[in-house]
């Protein structure tokens, strides 16, 4: 198996999350990626990706990915049924955090409670 096979769900991801600038080559078994992510998360999940397939230290890949916007962790379309701690649960495993994502939307949101489906949200870097 070559190492673009290997790590082809590495390159799906990007292309599912709209990656700009992405160059992918192999030199002596070794993937090079390289690419723009919008935000910290995204860059997070496709390094969470080539994790799982080759270790927390995987000697076959290199990847240069930069992130678009660094002044947010992402920014989160609202889904019917969702909370701010059910959000903060998803994006920073605590659902206490809620508390900084609605600090960070005050000027469209008024209420922690209340939230609507295809409300555009800042995700705060903590």
């Amino acid at each position: 198996m070559s190492v673009k096979a290997k790590y082809q769900p590495v390159l799906e991801l990007g292309e599912k999350l709209g990656v700009q600038d992405g160059k992918v080559t192999e030199e002596n078994g070794v993937l090079k990626i390289k690419g723009e992510t919008k935000t910290q998360y995204e860059k997070n999940l496709i390094w969470d990706k080539i994790k799982e397939i080759g270790g927390e230290k995987p000697s076959d890949v290199m990847a240069n990915i930069t992130v678009a916007d660094n002044s947010v962790y992402h920014r989160h379309v609202v889904k019917s049924g969702e909370s701010l701690s059910k959000i903060a649960k998803h994006y920073y495993g605590d659902p206490m955090k809620y508390k900084q994502i609605f600090s960070a939307n005050t000027d469209i949101l008024k209420n922690p409670d209340l939230i609507y489906p295809d409300q555009e949200l800042i995700i705060p870097n903590l």
